[in-house]
């Protein structure tokens, strides 16, 4: 079992999340290494935990399903449950937001791709379409009449 952990400081706001529901499915972006055969997959994979797909050779099924082009082996990675939320600490400690299952593979990076989501710490102000990839986010809370970010992110992925 692995965890995706974050690091970042908050400012003005907490509750850090992926937009991931029904509705709106988020693609969690990693980069993959087979663990047979230590390839590296050549691009970024996308995975959903609203998708699934069938294992060869067994009833079971998992979020993303990976033939490894060098080795031939397949290998699987499911993700385990809901993300939890990042919540704003002093100093800023990691914290687990994800947690996921790989089989002879493992994640090797993490790419914060799509939409974020963030609440304003003493207005509940609520900011959506937030983006991560530059590394940083800034904005002005109207309610609380102060600019709010995310600074000093850091991704990590490590054995739970």
């Amino acid at each position: 079992m692995y965890a995706l952990t974050l690091s970042a400081e908050l400012a003005g706001v907490t509750n850090l999340r992926p937009r991931d529901d029904q509705e709106q499915n988020f693609f969690y972006t990693f980069k993959v290494q087979c663990t047979s055969c230590r390839e590296i997959h050549p691009n970024p994979v996308a995975v959903s935990r609203f998708e699934t797909n069938e294992i060869s050779g067994s009833r079971g099924e998992a979020n993303f399903v990976w033939k490894c082009k060098n080795c031939k082996r397949e290998s699987s990675a499911s993700i385990k449950a809901a993300p939890t939320p990042y919540e704003q600490t002093e100093p800023a400690k990691p914290q687990k937001i994800l947690e996921f299952d790989c089989r002879g593979l493992e994640f090797t990076e993490f790419i914060p791709e799509g939409e974020w989501l963030v609440d304003g710490i003493e207005s509940g102000t609520k900011f959506d379409g937030v983006e991560l990839t530059e590394g940083e986010w800034f904005d002005y809370d109207e309610k609380a009449g102060e600019e709010v970010s995310i600074k000093d992110i850091k991704w990590d992925i490590v054995r739970a």
